[in-house]
This record gives C-alpha cells, sequence and structure tokens, in this order.
C-alpha cells in the first residue's frame, strides 16, 4: 500500500508511513498494475489519487546557529555554545524523522567547536611564550630610540651654541620651531621630540648655570634675536614613562656628549657610561 501524502510504499496493515510517518488508510490500496487492476481476479480498488508532495522540511536553526558560533573557533564561549547547539539540533532532526535538515551543519559546528576547545591550551602556551618576548622587544626599541634622541638633542645643543652664540640652548622648545630657523626656535630636532616624550620615554631638559650672573643674553646672541638665555652646561634624563613596560633603563647625557644608564632608576652623571 502507498501512501496517499509521500507516495512511500508500505508493507499492507502498516498504521504509519515509514518516510513521512503520516496515518495510513485503514482500506487496502491496491498498487498499479496488480492483477485486481487488470482484471484478473477480484475487483480493483478505486483509483489512488496521485501523491501529493509533503511540505518541504525546513533546516534548523540550532544547526546554523552552532555553525555559526563554531566559526569564531579562538573565543572559549563561542567554542561552547557551537557544541551545545550541535547536539541539540541533531536531537530535534532525529526526532523529526525527515521533517527537519541541517544534520551537516550540526556536525560541521561541532567539530568546530570541539576544535576551539583542544585549541585552547595551545594558544595559551603560544600567548606565555610569545608576550613576554613581544614586550622584551618593545622595550629594547624603546631603549634604542631614547639613545638615538639623547644623541640628536647633543647635536642639536651644540649646533645652536656655535650658531647663534647664546650658549647651549635654554629648554628642547627652542630648539624645535616652524617657518624660518631663528635664535627660539631653531629647528633642530622634530616636534615630538622637543615636547619632551617620544617612545615610551620621557626626556627632561636642565640648564647647568654656574652663578646667577651667568645667565643672560651676550651682545652676539642678542644681534641673532635670542630673547631666552642660555648657559654653559646642560643635562638631559631620558626615563621610561612606565618602568617594566615601556622601558627599563634610564638615561643622562650632557655637555660630554657620553650617554650613561641605570636599569634600577634615573641615571646621573655617576652612572655607567654607555658602550
Amino acid at each position: 500500500m502507498f501512501c496517499s501524502r509521500c507516495g512511500e510504499a508500505n508493507a499492507i496493515g502498516a498504521r504509519f508511513c515509514v518516510q513521512c510517518g503520516a496515518a495510513m488508510p485503514a482500506e487496502f490500496v491496491a498498487a498499479p498494475g496488480s492483477p485486481s487492476v487488470l482484471g484478473l481476479g477480484t475487483p480493483a480498488a478505486a483509483p489512488v489519487p496521485p501523491p501529493q508532495p509533503g511540505p518541504a522540511a525546513e533546516t534548523s536553526g540550532k544547526a546554523i546557529a552552532s555553525l555559526i558560533c563554531g566559526l569564531f573557533i579562538i573565543i572559549f564561549p563561542a567554542s561552547v555554545a557551537a557544541i551545545i547547539l550541535g547536539h541539540l539540533a541533531l536531537s530535534d532532526i532525529r526526532r523529526a524523522a525527515g521533517r527537519m535538515k541541517g544534520h551537516g551543519l550540526a556536525v560541521a559546528g561541532l567539530v568546530l567547536g570541539y576544535s576551539g576547545i583542544f585549541a585552547i591550551p595551545f594558544l595559551l602556551i603560544v600567548a606565555a611564550i610569545a608576550i613576554p618576548n613581544l614586550l622584551r622587544a618593545r622595550m629594547a626599541a624603546n631603549e634604542a630610540s631614547a639613545v638615538g634622541s639623547l644623541r640628536t638633542i647633543n647635536t642639536a645643543t651644540i649646533t645652536y651654541a656655535a650658531t647663534y652664540g647664546n650658549g647651549f640652548a635654554p629648554d628642547l622648545k627652542t630648539l624645535d620651531g616652524s617657518g624660518s630657523a631663528d635664535c627660539n626656535h631653531a629647528q633642530l630636532i622634530d616636534a615630538t621630540l622637543a615636547s619632551g616624550q617620544k617612545a615610551g620615554y620621557e626626556f627632561t631638559y636642565l640648564l647647568n648655570v654656574a652663578d646667577a650672573g651667568e645667565q643672560k643674553l651676550t651682545q652676539q646672541a642678542s644681534a641673532n634675536g635670542c630673547t631666552t638665555p642660555g648657559a654653559s652646561a646642560y643635562e638631559v634624563h631620558a626615563d621610561p614613562i612606565t618602568q617594566g613596560t615601556t622601558g627599563q633603563r634610564s638615561f643622562y647625557t650632557d655637555q660630554s656628549g657620553i650617554i650613561r644608564w641605570n636599569a634600577s632608576g634615573s641615571a646621573t652623571a655617576d652612572s655607567t657610561p654607555l658602550e
């Protein structure tokens, strides 16, 4: 006997269709071409109407959600959600007896979810190795930049003193500037360095004045348009903004041009010279 809903052949006496689960009629429905239909034997049963297509099977929303969560494999909660939704989707599909699809999507979500769970220990190991190395590399780069900046300041102060006859520059802002270069804006260092902070380091520029009468404008400085007197000595401190993160060592330099460093605090004129 054939199901009037999906056309599937079923055993005589079956109460429900093995394909779609629809209830079978109680009376016997003869198969087309049987002796009763051809007039050979018992009279043929009434013609069976052509099978009507059943409703299209819908795709499990949980299976789709499982796959989407599984795509975010590196996010731990998403992997867990992919596993839970995948199992729920497979359970719903089995109970639907063919009226629901999405088995492949659910399986794919499960595979991705379990892959994400198993990958987490490896990701943690890689992070534990890579992050400290990246931090050390960043600090080394910042320290190298700080040393380079101190050399730039030393060169700029010597150039300033030789050009304007005002001694060493009063401050870092004097070595910076825009437009044409002059005594008050010498354009010898970049604006970032002149601000006092660059590449994770803070730069402090100080004039060393021997006596109160030393710091005054010379006749040459006045003729060159200087408005703030310089001095015959200076010192520059370069300290990490956050020690142990943006840099480890502090640096110091003065008019001698020697750069010194200290790893446990601010560097001074007595600190170890940089080789």
